[in-house]
């Protein structure tokens, strides 16, 4: 089965909408919450009602848009992706989906893919979070890339804090992007250590182009 739904991209993050309900698409976040159940692609997922201190009530005061919750790897890794973001749609299916596009692997943590990017001349593994509306690296690996101001941010477990950004130049899977980029804060740089990874890739790969998203391949194509 295969659905196409309407996508937006508001106030830095994505949006899926269902029955008038927009819900926020987040790779980065492993559980999928809300305050209502929904039928995605013919599945019926009835949400818990919060997840690591956040609520939709909550979340939508975060991201500064009402939003019915959040949806999540647990949900998400089931089925493929197409984020067409210019088009404003999103193509669900339990069916296996191509896209014509630069092919990279995924390895994955508690459900979140981790991707590896080449930046500063060495391999970054990095979550690839769609929740995230900036990317992160660690504070060292950020030394030469031009500034881009400060960045008002949030995250779960963390809350609002105010980071430095800078322009990072990087390549994933043979294609060369440029994000801005911000330090990692202290508990989240940790958190990622932990994981062996470096780093967040944000939403803002989608921007510009068509991405797939086959979580059941382990594969990003760009």
């Amino acid at each position: 089965m295969t659905t196409t739904y309407p996508l937006r991209f508001e106030t830095g993050h994505l949006f899926v909408e269902f029955d008038g309900g927009k819900w926020l698409i987040d790779t980065g976040a492993p559980k999928t919450f809300g305050d209502r159940p929904f039928v995605i692609n013919g599945q019926r997922v009835e949400p818990s009602t919060g997840d690591r201190g956040l609520n939709a009530e909550t979340l939508s005061q975060y991201v500064q848009v009402p939003c019915a919750g959040l949806i999540g790897a647990d949900v998400l890794n089931r089925f493929d992706h197409l984020f067409d973001v210019t088009a404003k749609t999103l193509t669900v299916s339990t069916e296996t989906l191509s896209h014509r596009g630069t092919v990279t692997g995924l390895e994955f943590l508690m459900g979140i893919p981790i991707v590896t990017a080449w930046i500063g001349g060495r391999d970054h593994r990095m979550f690839f979070d769609t929740g995230a509306q900036l990317s992160y690296l660690q504070e060292d690996a950020l030394t030469g890339f031009p500034a881009a101001g400060n960045f008002e941010d949030f995250y779960p477990g963390i809350g609002p804090f105010r980071v430095e950004t800078h322009r990072v130049g990087m390549t994933v899977g043979g294609i060369q992007i440029s994000l801005r980029t911000g330090a990692l804060p202290g508990a989240l740089g940790t958190a990622l250590m932990m994981a062996r990874t470096t780093g967040i890739i944000s939403n803002a790969v989608l921007e510009d182009r068509v991405v797939g998203y086959f979580p059941r391949r382990g594969q990003l194509v760009l």
